[in-house]
């Protein structure tokens, strides 16, 4: 007789290069969970999350939603019935990821084939800059002249935020530049940076405002386009959010998974919302499922495991200024 499902929740500690500052929070290094879910027939699926920190998400929370779950209310081992077992999070978003993976090894064939999709990329790649001095940031472009497209981390709270942006466009003339503020500012501030900003070339403004205090927002009524972050968690904020702004970011630990994800892109189109797909870090384990709503999004926040010393075995490939899957995929995949 077949064994059970089973169930396991691991954490690993990513160490990062430096520091990673953005409003609010600075982070030393990047603490995730592993799952891996076995059918009892020798065949495992994998995801990996970090979880959602400003909702107060953490390794240990995570893993506690993980274990009071009850495997045998996952019917045939798919990501369907998952969806009404866990909130949308990091606990959900991993355990689905597994789902998807484990999907791919019993069908014989890949995540891809079963959606009907070609290998998605490769992608251009937003590469983060960490918020810092004007110089400093300045000078992370400069190091950086191999990322065609840049986001800048801003919101320091000192009033140089569009000083940030005038120092890494003289840096880098060449490059696109994106913003995210992750909240830090006021309508005041918004108004006051947003001429300065679209002068600068800036293509796009993330979260300038707190999730609660954006309902003044129109959409178009700014001289740059406005991105959702955590004011788009799933695809219920979707509605919402399309009168207040052009993008919004869709990220898997927000809304619980690749199966929600692929949902959002769904209603986006709908609502005519422009994609951002982003990430709260970790490694290409990570990163992997999101390469398939990368393939619905103008823009491509993925550079979790560039912030990292260290990678999973078979990692995505970042290279001149791309992302995409190597050889040997990670996740996704038949495996022997």
């Amino acid at each position: 007789m077949a064994s059970e499902p089973r169930l396991a929740v691991a954490s690993v500690d990513w160490p990062l290069r430096e520091p990673f500052v953005i409003a609010g929070w600075r982070y030393e290094s990047m603490p995730v969970i592993v799952v891996e879910l076995s059918d009892g027939q020798g065949r495992t699926g994998r995801g990996e999350a970090v979880g959602v920190d400003y909702l107060g998400e953490t390794v240990a929370s995570m893993q506690a939603q993980l274990r009071a779950l009850d495997l045998a209310r996952l019917g045939p081992m798919d990501p369907l019935p998952l969806q009404g077992l866990l909130p949308p999070g990091g606990a959900r978003n991993a355990l689905d990821c597994a789902l998807w993976d484990l999907h791919a090894q019993r069908e014989g064939a890949s995540v891809f084939d079963l959606l009907g999709i070609d290998l998605p990329g490769p992608f251009p790649l937003l590469g983060t800059l960490s918020l810092g001095a004007p110089e400093a940031m300045a000078e992370a472009a400069r190091r950086h002249a191999d990322w065609p497209r840049l986001k800048l981390k801003l919101g320091g709270g000192d009033g140089r935020d569009v000083e940030r942006v005038r120092a890494v466009r003289t840096a880098r003339p060449d490059a696109e530049l994106l913003v995210d503020v992750n909240g830090a500012w006021d309508c005041a501030a918004l108004e006051a940076a947003a001429e300065p900003l679209a002068e600068a070339g800036v293509r796009l403004v993330e979260q300038p405002l707190p999730p609660g205090a954006d309902d003044g927002l129109r959409r178009g009524g700014l001289p740059v386009p406005l991105c959702a972050d955590e004011s788009c968690q799933h695809a219920g904020d979707l509605e919402r959010c399309a009168t207040r702004y052009e993008y919004v970011n869709v990220k898997l630990d927000k809304c619980g998974g690749l199966t929600e994800a692929l949902r959002m892109v769904a209603r986006a189109r709908e609502l005519g919302v422009g994609l951002m797909v982003g990430n709260m870090c970790g490694s290409s384990l990570a990163m992997a499922p999101a390469l398939i709503v990368a393939s619905h999004c103008g823009f491509v926040d993925l550079d979790g495991p560039l912030l990292q010393t260290d990678d999973v075995a078979d990692p995505l490939v970042y290279a001149d200024g791309q992302v995409a899957f190597g050889p040997t995929l990670p996740w996704g995949t038949a495996r022997t």
